[in-house]
């Protein structure tokens, strides 16, 4: 038995490819546990934690302009036994602050809740089936993206674009099918949609904009479900679709040019209130992006960027918290990897812009922002530091400056 534990313990740290191509010269397979000699069968555990100290330039007279927080602490584990299966989870907490802290860790922020559980079978080398509270989501690559690498120092929040409305925290509990033909790859899914959603206790007005309550006030029969799709075709290096997380920047490591296309929809989903009466209407978005990553020359520099452009329809004159609209949006990022002869130590300066049309005040919202990256190991230890810029319709401007710094194993 003692042989066996220190067997696993010499064998977690595995080389793997798929790791260093995205930009981690040290970590190579982390721990990642074998449970036979070959290294068919065997676990891996992955934890980050992203902390951010953060300037707001317009905040009330007692408050500071400067607070901090943990953005997100995670552990996710897969494990393998069996090439034919396969079980994912992803449990941890977001947006720890001094605010939702709790006296004795008990309130609802504190909490480890479940990102993701699901189990998944193999149809073939290519394809497979699953189940579950999962991530193969629709609409464009920002949707599908990974919090370990993402090149900006957050996601772009508009592309999560059903998060609180019809799922718990971008993931959905339902069935997938993944795969690819040949460089096509696809992801396509039928899900439940929740209940208790952010607009919880919200009904429409008569004669006003939608509500996204359809399942609460129309019932799970017409308003139930909701149906997801996202397809990219692979033009030069083909990317790995063995987990749902699209990467956010390679630095260099692969060479990736890659056109997508995605859908989400949902019958129902929002609800209006005609003179009284209470009427369905679908929620309906769908996006086309193109995503380019790659290494320039020989002396370490390299480009990433990203383009989308998201069509959001949550029914008529939607908006909610500045954040979702029936609209449009136009969003896009570059970066570029500076040359360094000191081949650990990578430095990426990037930019980017969401230009929103919002259809309920007829005027758009914009955001900029520009920041760098210092990377130390990789995306496995990162410094990134942000100025944002955002603008709602005649609202005042607001500008934040952000420093994160991030670690994963």
């Amino acid at each position: 038995m003692k042989k066996l534990i220190l067997l696993l313990f010499l064998s977690s740290f595995l080389v793997s490819h798929s790791v260093f191509s995205q930009g981690s010269p040290d970590y190579t397979g982390g721990l990642k546990v074998k449970l036979n000699e070959s290294g068919s069968k065997y676990f891996r555990i992955i934890s980050w934690a992203q902390f951010w100290a953060r300037y707001t330039d317009d905040v009330p007279d007692d408050d500071s302009n400067t607070d901090f927080s943990i953005r997100r602490a995670r552990i996710l584990m897969y494990s393998q036994i069996n090439k034919d299966f396969l079980i994912l989870t992803h449990f941890g907490l977001n947006s720890l602050n001094a605010n939702n802290l709790n006296p004795v860790g008990k309130g609802d922020s504190s909490q480890l809740f479940f990102h993701g559980v699901w189990g998944q079978y193999s149809l073939g080398a290519n394809h497979a089936i699953g189940g579950g509270l999962h991530y193969w989501n629709g609409i464009s690559r920002l949707n599908n993206q990974s919090t370990l690498n993402i090149m900006t120092l957050d996601n772009n929040r508009q592309s999560w674009a059903h998060i609180g409305l019809s799922d718990q925290f971008a993931r959905h509990i339902g069935i997938y099918v993944k795969g690819t033909f040949g460089k096509l790859q696809y992801r396509v899914s039928v899900n439940e949609s929740i209940t208790n959603n952010l607009q919880e206790g919200t009904d429409p007005v008569v004669n006003g904009p939608a509500v996204y309550a359809g399942r609460r006030l129309l019932g799970s029969k017409d308003a139930g479900k909701n149906f997801a799709g996202y397809f990219d075709y692979n033009f030069l290096d083909q990317e790995s679709n063995f987990l749902p997380y699209k990467v956010g920047s390679y630095l260099g490591g692969k060479k990736v040019f890659n056109v997508g296309a995605g859908f989400f929809y949902h019958p129902d989903g929002s609800v209006t209130n005609t003179n009284g009466t209470l009427e369905g209407e679908d929620v309906a978005i769908f996006a086309v992006d193109a995503f380019y990553d790659a290494p320039l020359g020989s002396n370490g520099s390299a480009i990433t960027a990203y383009a989308t452009y998201q069509n959001n329809n949550y029914g008529q004159n939607y908006t909610l918290g500045q954040t979702y609209e029936t609209g449009s949006m136009i969003y896009g990022h570059v970066g570029y990897v500076i040359p360094n002869a000191n081949k650990k130590i990578k430095f990426q300066p990037y930019t980017s812009f969401n230009l929103r049309s919002i259809d309920a005040i007829d005027d758009n919202a914009t955001t900029f922002g520009v920041g760098a990256n210092a990377y130390f190991s990789g995306h496995n230890s990162k410094l990134t530091l942000e100025y944002l810029n955002t603008k709602y319709g005649d609202n005042d401007a607001q500008s934040f400056v952000t420093l994160q710094a991030m670690i994963y194993l």
